[in-house]
């Protein structure tokens, strides 16, 4: 039985994994901005070993009083998998940016990771297979080139860079760092045309983390467990 921690907990790929975990026998710490509105992750947690918890990772706040409450607990697998797109596609583009929700997106899917990460690093630190798994996109890698949604994509490319940078820095103090696209789901982000569902690409994700350490920390895989290129 391990503690996990997930972010944007309240839908799509982050409550698929919910359910899986705590399907599984692990305490789940479901993050989401609104408990009172995430009545699928309530009726879980009636059940399973499920506390559904409030943090914005766009709040420092949020995080730090997070983070406080958390104090004396071990989190053995931190997964950041809240996120934004930013609608719509065609104010993101070369010649059009609303600088405004470019900024929103990057503080979300940049920004929001490292402060969860950096706030629960003592938490992590307790663990004997401390991992912190981000979910980002293909949009990110720079091998991936698909002219739309230029905020997101930059704001998952700036997150793989780091993380990447963390997961060389971390592995002295015991922390795995990966990194996962989780494929094209069937969420709001994805949409309905998407080929995957949130519990296949939820699935493949736990494969995945199960099998993340320190001598593979630092990678950027897929859902199905295959190596992405940069």
């Amino acid at each position: 039985m391990a503690n996990i921690l997930i972010t944007g907990a309240n839908r799509g790929v982050g409550l698929a994994l919910t359910r899986i975990y705590a399907h599984r026998g692990d305490v789940v710490f479901a993050c989401c901005r609104t408990p009172s509105r995430a009545e699928e992750l309530q009726a879980l947690a009636q059940t399973h070993s499920v506390q559904v918890l409030e943090l914005d990772v766009t709040e420092p706040a949020s995080v730090a009083a997070r983070a406080q409450a958390f104090a004396s607990e071990t989190i053995d697998t931190l997964i950041n998998n809240a996120g934004i797109i930013g609608q719509p596609r065609e104010r993101q583009t070369a010649t059009s940016m609303d600088f405004a929700m470019w900024a929103e997106i990057l503080d979300t899917n940049t920004m929001g990771p490292v402060r969860v990460m950096q706030a629960l690093m003592p938490q992590l630190k307790r663990s004997a297979q401390a991992k912190v798994m981000n979910v980002t996109s293909d949009l990110g890698a720079l091998s991936h080139d698909d002219p739309m949604f230029y905020g997101y994509s930059a704001s998952k490319a700036a997150l793989n860079k780091f993380m990447r940078l963390a997961a060389l820095e971390l592995k002295r103090d015991g922390v795995a760092i990966g990194l996962i696209h989780p494929g094209w789901v069937q969420t709001d982000m994805g949409g309905s045309d998407a080929p995957l569902s949130p519990l296949a690409s939820a699935t493949g994700i736990v494969n995945v983390i199960d099998q993340l350490d320190l001598e593979n920390a630092g990678n950027f895989w897929q859902w199905d467990g295959k190596l992405r290129s940069w």
